[in-house]
């Protein structure tokens, strides 16, 4: 109560903030007459005014309302565009690293480019951050006649161009790119061997488009480069041919009861945590076949030890077959397998799902399988954005998400009011028995619209749905043009045609991202696009152009007249967000439109969470067929499904970043770390240091500190040091002529040894040859076995959760065990490179340069590297118990392989008084037990 009231008196926080902004926004319109004054070249001169008085220390508050005002005049004067009030406001929010929510055609690409110049001024870089590479083109083109304007440099970051192109966008005062681009950028800079072939410098201010798509829905799973490991090719066709012959149980077994099985088979589906089981009788029946097909031994079981590879292609083949479907979660195009962004609708060429699904989805599919990859370096975009300066973020639909925004990423969501009302209105849905039903009543409504000139845009939830809503308008003769993953390349000229009166356009959730919809269509797209058309000479594109002008205000108004455009959903979207995210494309700038969705108790999210009860409310009024429910209680109980879904995909995000954050901070350190040796001359000192490290390690392991010389092992030393690092050296003569030497006199003695016999290769070949082999060792081991720690850190994390059976902590036992993975990994790199250095035969300088340009060739060998950003239901989730205990196991013997340092000592426990395990025939107490 006491809340309420203080809120009635003072205001909100999103009311107090906006009337802080319009006191500066009255003092951006005052200086407006003044800039209109200035010439060009006046203005532009602001903009080294500006830098100049940074320099000497003035803040960007300080110049905000005076830059914000010379950006206006230059929009005017470079884009024809004038920034609205409302439009200042959302900048100084963007500006003070807040996310802007404003709807959409409120023209948040003109609001970005007052934030965008402000921090410009700094001279360290701005990073605008959009959904896909046609916007990153379209804006930087468009945006960039303004800031080239006033004096600022824009370079566009695109995949594939050359690393002189990339260094050139990055050093721009602004660069434009996907978010996808800037992650890869990043990693590859921390894997390149050479400091000039690094691409981006420091993260100072990223501006995120559409921030909500970025930031939630693709923060499910991380970015990873990845190589080729090994080929199980031929194992991936033979499991395919399993699934077929295993039936699906229908219904599930109540564990009191017993009952509740519609139909008994071999393996369940569980919709709700995209996961699928085998049953009992599954297993069995698994095992028998499997074995026919010799892929397991007679007697084995599928659990056994050499089976658990096996378990796990084979519930990603169920997986492929069951969970993920051809046209709604992928295409296939020339012969490859291409995911469909669930959340935008787009192909995500290049991208992979992990843990064998996709090899599992190629085989199922018919096309060429191609090889499992090995996780090279990865980041989740939480830790990546986290790491700039200051981040912002513009959207249409934040306000859902205010909370994880504050929780994650410490940013605020300050909602922007629009700068004419909204006229939109919002029907409540309707509901029907089954899809063909829920089909013929969306056919009706486009084709009442049609009738009257309306435009209309039909949302659909998959590539399958659009093409099947398609052939019922086709067979209605019904004209209509369809906007999915297959037709990326015209998406903009479509979208741009959407609001021409009588145009149906059908689409799936990519064409609520990006592109105007304005009714009459969008008249200057339509220019472009004929300006741009090379077949036609300069009189006709001319006079098309003007035709065009002067048809579109009589399209525009009758649009008007017969309620704007109308958006038809065809079903529920798992988040509020992208439903009224595809409303917010009617009613933009205060134009009239309507919305309304029709669903069917068929559809996914009606099946899984709210469908028996609105089927028993339905039976219940024995209601006719074709006739809907359209109620609100039913618009609440959708929405609290959504609710559902979106907690549940909040817990899986930060669960993700929970586990990430672990190998963030070493990530962070290794980084930094191997920055300081790319950057350094030499690294003579670093190496020393190792080399200290990992000889002291070895001395104490059989000379232990402060000990007698009864307790000490020194042949054993002394052939450890002839194995390892090629050393002979006399230690057990000199011990026994001097009764007076100590524990660290040997290792000084052996220090020493070692030291002097490394300074005669240096001074071989000279210093200078040989800090760049010294370098490129260094380099080298620390990649691949960082390598080894990720994928090391991959089998702790699909096994860990079942130590929540030994009630114990997940998470902290995650961390404590990926910590001590960690410090065995910097042991094995110590160890490494100061073996590789001391063993290296060097007889000549060019035999020097010769052995550091092999290592460098075989560290850039890492070809065919996949950069991945799964889609996040693709293997990167929780398994389920039996397949997670079957990945635990397989780690367990996969730490025990070369290469993988095992966190469990895996010897038996020797009593004092036992044989000794070395076969000396001795007790254990005196011979390898003195030592402990």
């Amino acid at each position: 109560m006491p809340a309420t009231f203080l809120t009635r008196l003072f205001g909100s926080r999103n009311e107090r903030l906006l009337r802080q902004y319009r006191r500066n926004v009255q003092r951006i319109n005052a200086l407006e007459p003044q800039f209109e004054k200035l010439s060009d070249e006046q203005l532009r001169a602001k903009t080294v005014e500006f830098r100049e008085r940074v320099a000497a220390g003035t803040t960007l508050d300080e110049i905000l309302c005076e830059a914000f005002a010379v950006v206006r005049e230059g929009g005017k004067r470079a884009l024809k565009m004038r920034h609205f009030d409302v439009q200042m406001i959302g900048g100084m929010a963007l500006h003070a690293g807040k996310i802007a929510e404003m709807r959409t055609g409120e023209g948040k690409t003109l609001v970005g480019t007052l934030a965008v110049y402000l921090n410009a001024l700094s001279a360290k870089g701005v990073h605008v951050v959009t959904v896909n590479d046609y916007l990153a083109q379209r804006d930087a083109e468009w945006m960039g006649r303004l800031y080239r304007f006033l004096g600022l440099s824009v370079g566009i970051n695109l995949p594939n161009l050359s690393r002189e192109d990339k260094q050139a966008a990055y050093a721009a005062d602004v660069t434009y790119g996907t978010n996808n681009e800037y992650g890869f950028d990043y990693l590859r800079d921390n894997m390149v061997f050479e400091p000039v072939e690094r691409v981006q410098r420091g993260l100072n201010y990223a501006l995120i488009d559409e921030v909500d798509s970025i930031l939630i829905d693709e923060a499910r799973t991380p970015l990873i480069i990845s190589g080729q490991a090994e080929d199980n090719t031929e194992l991936y066709a033979k499991l395919n041919g399993v699934v077929p012959l295993l039936d699906r149980q229908i219904g599930e077994e109540d564990p009191i009861t017993g009952q509740g099985v519609e139909k008994p088979g071999d393996f369940t589906v569980d919709e709700k945590s995209h996961q699928v089981y085998l049953t009992e009788s599954g297993h069995e029946k698994a095992e028998e076949i499997l074995g026919r097909m010799g892929l397991i031994p007679p007697g084995s079981t599928l659990y056994d030890a050499a089976n658990i590879a096996l378990v796990h292609h084979l519930y990603a083949a169920l997986r492929a077959h069951n969970l993920y479907h051809r046209d709604q979660h992928y295409v296939v195009q020339g012969g490859e397998v291409v995911i469909v962004d669930e959340f935008t609708g787009r192909i995500m060429a290049g991208r992979r799902w992990s843990d064998g699904l996709h090899q599992a989805v190629e085989a199922k599919e018919g096309v060429a399988v191609q090889s499992e990859n090995q996780t090279l370096a990865s980041i989740t975009f939480q830790n990546y954005f986290r790491m700039y300066a200051k981040l912002a973020g513009m959207t249409g639909t934040a306000d859902t998400e205010a909370y994880e925004f504050q929780e994650i990423y410490n940013l605020e969501t300050v909602v922007i009011p629009t700068n004419r009302p909204s006229q939109r209105k919002d029907h409540q849905d309707k509901v029907y028995k089954s899809a063909a039903e829920r089909d013929r009543a969306v056919v009706e409504d486009i084709k009442d619209c049609y009738s009257r000139g309306q435009p209309v845009l039909v949302g659909t939830g998959s590539i399958e749905a659009s093409e099947h809503l398609a052939q019922l308008l086709t067979s209605e003769k019904l004209p209509h043009q369809v906007l999915n993953a297959k037709q990326h390349a015209r998406e903009a000229e479509i979208v741009a045609q959407a609001g021409r009166p009588g145009m149906i356009t059908i689409a799936t959730n990519m064409a609520g991202r990006g592109t105007d919809i304005v009714l009459g269509g969008n008249v200057e797209k339509q220019c472009e696009f004929i300006v741009a058309d090379e077949n036609l000479d300069d009189e006709e594109k001319q006079r098309r152009v003007t035709a065009l002008r002067s048809e579109w205000q009589s399209l525009h108004d009758h649009a008007i007249a017969q309620g704007g455009l109308h958006i038809v959903g065809t079903e529920r979207s798992e988040s509020r967000r992208v439903d009224n995210q595809l409303r917010g494309r009617s009613g933009r700038q205060g134009d009239p439109g309507s919305s309304r969705f029709y669903l069917s108790l068929d559809d996914p999210l009606m099946r899984i969470f709210a469908g028996d009860r609105v089927r028993g409310i339905m039976e219940r009024l024995k209601m006719p067929e074709g006739e809907a429910i359209e109620a609100g209680m039913v618009t609440r109980a959708i929405e609290s499904a959504q609710r559902k879904v979106e907690a549940r995909n909040f817990d899986i995000r930060k669960q993700l970043l929970e586990y990430d954050d672990v190998s963030n901070e070493q990530r962070k350190i290794l980084y930094q770390q191997r920055n300081a040796i790319l950057d350094s001359q030499e690294v003579a000192e670093q190496v020393a240091d190792l080399r200290a490290g990992s000889v002291t390690d070895l001395v104490h392991t059989y000379v232990p500190e402060q000990s007698m010389e009864e307790q000490w092992d020194v042949p054993a030393l002394e052939r450890a040091l002839r194995e390892e690092l090629q050393i002979d050296i006399e230690l057990k003569a000199w011990i026994e002529a001097d009764q007076t030497v100590t524990d660290e006199n040997v290792l000084e003695r052996v220090l020493g040894e070692v030291n002097t016999r490394y300074q005669a290769k240096v001074d071989l070949v000279g210093v200078p040859n040989f800090a760049g082999f010294e370098r490129m060792v260094l380099l080298q081991s620390l990649d691949q076995h960082w390598r080894e720690h990720l994928a090391a850190l991959d089998y702790l994390r699909q096994g860990i959760h079942l130590r929540g059976y030994a009630q114990k902590q997940p998470k902290q036992e995650y961390k404590r065990e990926a910590f001590e993975l960690f410090g065995q990994m910097l042991d094995a790199v110590k160890n490494e490179v100061t073996r590789t250095l001391m063993t290296v035969q060097v007889q000549t300088q060019e035999q020097a340069q010769s052995a550091a340009e092999t290592i460098e060739q075989r560290a850039q060998s890492l070809h065919n590297l996949a950069f991945q950003h799964p889609e996040a239901m693709g293997g990167m989730l929780e398994a389920d118990d039996a397949d997670a205990q079957a990945q635990a196991e397989a780690a367990i013997a996969a730490a025990a392989a070369p290469g993988v340092q095992q966190v469990v000592n895996a010897l038996p426990k020797v009593g004092r008084n036992d044989p000794c395990p070395c076969g000396s025939g001795k007790k254990y107490k005196q011979c390898h037990g003195r030592l402990s």
